[in-house]
């Protein structure tokens, strides 16, 4: 019987937290993260826990804001934003 991945449970509403810090509107996200093939309906996805973002788009969440990709996806780490 294959193992169901682990998720990170906090992540969602992490990037959520982000993007309202920033005071950016998803499409003026989608902008500053500078990443291909990403739209509001993604961001809407990734910010309820629907989906998961790529492994790029957490990296441009990470050097958008300075925030280590281990702190976005490490569910006993507190954003420090």
């Amino acid at each position: 019987m294959p193992h169901k991945r682990l998720r990170p449970q906090h992540l969602a509403a992490k990037l959520r937290r982000i993007r309202k810090s920033l005071g950016l509107t998803q499409p003026k996200l989608i902008e500053r993260l500078n990443v291909d093939r990403i739209s509001p309906p993604y961001i809407c996805q990734y910010e309820s826990g629907r989906t998961e973002p790529t492994l790029m788009v957490l990296l441009a969440y990470s050097r958008l804001t300075g925030i280590s990709v281990e702190t976005l996806i490490d569910d006993d780490r507190d954003l420090e934003f």
